[in-house]
């Protein structure tokens, strides 16, 4: 399978305009699947259309292996039909007059393929998408998931080098989306085809990808495993994009009284290479513990008193809403909470679950991890226990 390749390339619809996709380098190793990420309008689906040869590049290069297949500057442009690869609508676009065998069948036959090649091919693909039931039935007779096994198992048929998806999901319900996901997952595992996926939806990336490429406005914000994506957002987008409650976002340049009581917890870890205006912290890096717990000095985690202000029950988990000296913080925990609305809690949140940024957005971290202990709890006037 070939490795794909993007390299600084640019899409512009309007001369005037500002560019879909800007100056993008991107490298899709062999047999990965990787997941393009980011909101509408961030130039995902444009990159994967350019890749597919339905858009031509303005500018820059894209390699399927060896091969240049668009490149402006040297004149080359390659066709879809000649790239070798296969294309999952988000629109199953399936033939309505013909039944799922001949919809299936319909690549085969354009290549020309012997009769017997064909039913083998046909009789294979049916059986690993577990669509063998319903050869005979047209699209108007099955279900969303069915209709979607079935444009996976057309494109599957050619035996595509790199398999590209379009959001492919997005209009299945929540049930048949998780069995498609468990389906994407299977077949990846056992053809090894490479596979570029296009998606909004944070889950999904995070459950397919072997690996992520964050897009916004046009421009790659970072690539790197669902773990890094999450653990280590390398700027502010990343972090408020991805993660569900979405992150805690504390901003130290707003003279708040919480900022305030942050402010030298931040100093004792030790300075980084600019000054930190922002601090997330994930909900679920947040511990909720009772007001005599006490830790270690080594392990020197961050407590500070709050008062639970709200408690939404999700069903296997709970998210709790709490303030701290006006600054309102979500937090999720999997245990029944004790406390009552009103209550006065302490917040553990360790030194590494901090996320610091910039002015520019940007993530750093602190030259010193070895500083002097800071007091574990930060007392606050006003919260009293009830």
């Amino acid at each position: 399978m070939p490795t794909i390749q993007l390299q600084q390339v640019s899409k512009r619809y309007d001369r005037r305009g500002a560019p879909s996709v800007q100056q993008l380098d991107l490298t899709i190793h062999e047999g990965e699947f990787m997941c393009l990420l980011g909101p509408s309008g961030c130039g995902k689906s444009t990159t994967l259309r350019m890749i597919a040869g339905l858009e031509h590049a303005s500018g820059g290069e894209i390699r399927l292996g060896e091969r240049l297949v668009d490149s402006q500057q040297a004149g080359i442009f390659v066709a879809p039909e000649q790239r070798q690869l296969g294309l999952v609508f988000q629109s199953y676009a399936l033939w309505p007059h013909l039944t799922v065998a001949q919809n299936i069948e319909f690549g085969l036959k354009l290549r020309k393929l012997p009769r017997g090649e064909r039913q083998q091919t046909l009789e294979a693909v049916m059986t690993t998408l577990g669509i063998a039931a319903y050869r005979d039935r047209y699209p108007s007779q099955l279900s969303g998931g069915q209709q979607q096994r079935v444009a996976l198992a057309r494109t599957l048929a050619v035996q595509p080098q790199i398999l590209l998806l379009d959001e492919p999901l997005s209009n299945l319900d929540a049930r048949l989306r998780l069995e498609m996901r468990t389906e994407l997952k299977r077949l990846h595992q056992q053809c090894g085809t490479t596979m570029l996926f296009v998606t909004h939806d944070q889950w999904e990336a995070m459950a397919l990808a072997t690996r992520i490429a964050v897009m916004h406005q046009g421009e790659l914000q970072q690539v790197g495993t669902p773990q890094e994506i999450y653990d280590r957002p390398a700027n502010r987008f990343v972090a408020e994009f991805v993660g569900t409650p979405p992150i805690n976002l504390i901003e130290l340049d707003h003279g708040s009284l919480f900022a305030e009581l942050l402010q030298p917890y931040l100093r004792s870890l030790g300075e980084t290479t600019a000054p930190v205006t922002a601090v997330g912290i994930r909900p679920e890096r947040i511990l909720l513990t009772p007001p005599a717990t006490t830790t270690p000095d080594s392990q020197r985690p961050l407590q500070l008193k709050a008062r639970l202000e709200s408690r939404l029950l999700t069903g296997g988990s709970w998210i709790l809403e709490v303030s701290v000296a006006g600054q309102r913080l979500l937090l999720t925990c999997v245990q029944p909470p004790q406390q009552c609305e009103g209550d006065t809690v302490v917040l553990t949140i360790a030194a590494a679950d901090l996320h610091l940024f910039d002015a520019q957005g940007q993530r750093h971290e602190p030259l010193a991890q070895s500083a002097a202990p800071y007091p574990h709890t930060v007392p606050l006037s006003g919260v009293t226990p009830r």
